[in-house]
């Protein structure tokens, strides 16, 4: 990231996305999720300095969310891991992989980052921990909520957000998706809020500023809980049984990881009221 210069940010390519109707917003888009046709997802999960990472996520939330919405791409979710206390992790989404190439471009040699780039790669220990990742299909996309609105929402994001990421064995994409389908519906049953689906894009990285993993195929799957008591009490216990009964199947190459999520303020992943 350190390697990276200037170019302009792209207004009117939000504008023609707007225009064309690729958002399509649900009849209360205050409550509801925004469907978009992000074929491409970068899940980033950064390693921050020791005792930095409150100041890492300030300066981001502070700074590029907008910026790169403002490109055509959009942060879908940021947080901070709870088991890895120094661990950033933000979600990022394109349309395609040709955009994945340009909007980066536009944020990275633009005006916003050349202005903050010293700050924020003076606090990264490790950017480089990035899964690149598509939808399992179009009915599992990421959701993208609407932004936090600082005069409903003082308090900011609320609930949890939780990853379970599955890495699969390498002929194992096909077959998985069907033995966990039955854990994933548990999971819905015991009030989670599925928000995606995502296995490996398996796609040249044509951004190679930005270095992401090659170790795949894995599996993503994201959701949203409303509180702690229901992430101790009804989900942490049926995603463990899941974790052993689908190692056992053989299809894994080691267990799953458990990834739990506090949303930082600002992130648009989160529970919302009324759901």
């Amino acid at each position: 990231m350190s390697a990276l210069t200037q170019m302009r940010p792209s207004f009117i390519a939000v504008c023609g996305l707007m225009i064309a109707g690729t958002v399509i917003a649900a009849s209360d888009a205050s409550k509801s999720a925004i469907r978009c046709d992000y074929s491409v997802v970068e899940f980033r999960r950064y390693v921050i300095k020791d005792g930095e990472r409150a100041h890492f996520a300030a300066r981001f939330e502070s700074f590029f969310p907008e910026a790169i919405q403002q490109t055509g791409a959009i942060v879908a979710g940021e947080f901070m891991e709870r088991a890895n206390p120094s661990t950033f992790t933000w979600i990022r989404c394109f349309h395609d992989m040709d955009d994945r190439a340009r909007l980066n471009g536009e944020l990275y040699y633009g005006p916003v980052w050349k202005e903050h780039r010293t700050q924020m790669n003076d606090l990264l220990a490790d950017s480089d921990n990035v899964l690149l990742l598509r939808p399992l299909d179009p009915q599992h996309g990421v959701t993208v909520l609407p932004a936090v609105d600082p005069l409903t929402e003082p308090r900011g994001a609320q609930g949890i957000v939780v990853a379970q990421l599955f890495t699969l064995k390498a002929d194992a994409l096909n077959a998985f998706p069907g033995q966990a389908e039955a854990s994933f519906a548990s999971y819905r049953d015991a009030g989670a809020r599925e928000a995606g689906i995502l296995v490996t894009l398996d796609a040249k990285n044509n951004f190679p500023q930005l270095p992401i993993r090659t170790d795949g195929p894995y599996l993503l799957w994201l959701g949203i809980l409303p509180d702690n008591d229901t992430l101790e009490h009804r989900f942490t216990p049926l995603a463990e049984r899941a974790a052993q009964s689908l190692s056992a199947a053989g299809l894994l190459r080691r267990d799953p990881e458990l990834i739990i999520l506090d949303p930082a303020p600002r992130s648009r992943m989160r529970w919302r009221a009324g759901w």
